[in-house]
């Protein structure tokens, strides 16, 4: 199926591992230059080096933190001529009310939620002037199934999705697509090394991770390709009259009683 992506350019935040990563890894596969955002600068060129490694795109990086305000409107101006915008970026840690103080959840919420807003602020104006462009927020499952223990994240994926949906029901009035997607457990570097340390510490073998995750859908977490391929499709024209709603990939999960 060509997804009519060839010569498109997109801005993938957190695109230098995991979703991000896999998000710029399958779009680039089907044409789309790429802006690659990331704190790490070290990890933006071995994504950049793999990529073009693959594939015949440019690609282009942005080594910032976008839990600082100022730092999203820049790159937002920066990339205002992008097709697409990925936000990806941001993890919240676990935590009850009384268990994360309000400097770990403040930071957090800068990184996620409100990088995401300020970020889309700017590419979102410009998208709407040249009546064109897709926004597709990575978010979560805990705002479809909060938890008390994962409260921060919960409150802000809850937030991002009804971000998703206002802004995605007014879009279409100017000819853009917002979109979210709500990826469940995800067999990341990062999720696999942590099932790898809980593994060591409750079985005494971290290459025993596999049956920690056996009461997930399917028996096993999503593989990153099986999210980045939604979003891929999401970006393109095949997905061209959605907008102001919220994917699940989540193998069920989040109808699960």
């Amino acid at each position: 199926m060509d997804l009519k992506l060839s010569g498109r350019s997109a801005l993938i935040t957190g695109g230098s591992r995991g979703i991000g990563f896999g998000v710029a890894q399958s779009l680039a596969a089907e044409g789309c230059h790429l802006h690659l955002a990331s704190r790490s600068a070290a990890d933006l060129d071995a994504a950049r080096n793999k990529i073009l490694a693959a594939h015949k795109v440019n690609v282009t990086c942005h080594a910032l933190d976008l839990g600082v305000s100022e730092n999203a409107r820049k790159l937002g101006q920066a990339c205002r001529e992008v097709d697409i915008l990925v936000n990806n970026a941001g993890a919240i840690p676990q935590g009850t009310l009384t268990g994360l103080d309000e400097k770990a959840w403040r930071a957090s919420w800068d990184l996620k939620v409100f990088g995401y807003i300020n970020l889309s602020r700017e590419i979102y104006a410009a998208m709407c002037e040249r009546k064109r462009g897709v926004i597709v927020n990575i978010i979560g499952g805990a705002g479809e199934r909060p938890s008390n223990g994962y409260l921060a994240g919960s409150m802000a994926n809850a937030g991002l999705m009804a971000f998703s949906r206002a802004l995605g029901a007014e879009s279409p009035n100017f000819g853009v697509r917002v979109l979210g997607l709500n990826p469940s457990a995800t067999a990341t570097d990062r999720g696999v090394m942590r099932w790898r340390n809980q593994a060591q510490k409750d079985l005494g073998d971290p290459e025993r991770w596999r049956e920690l995750t056996k009461g997930f859908p399917f028996g096993r977490p999503a593989a990153v390709e099986e999210i980045a391929d939604v979003v891929t499709f999401l970006c393109s024209d095949r997905a061209a009259y959605m907008s102001g709603t919220v994917i699940s990939v989540d193998g069920g999960a989040a109808s699960r009683k």
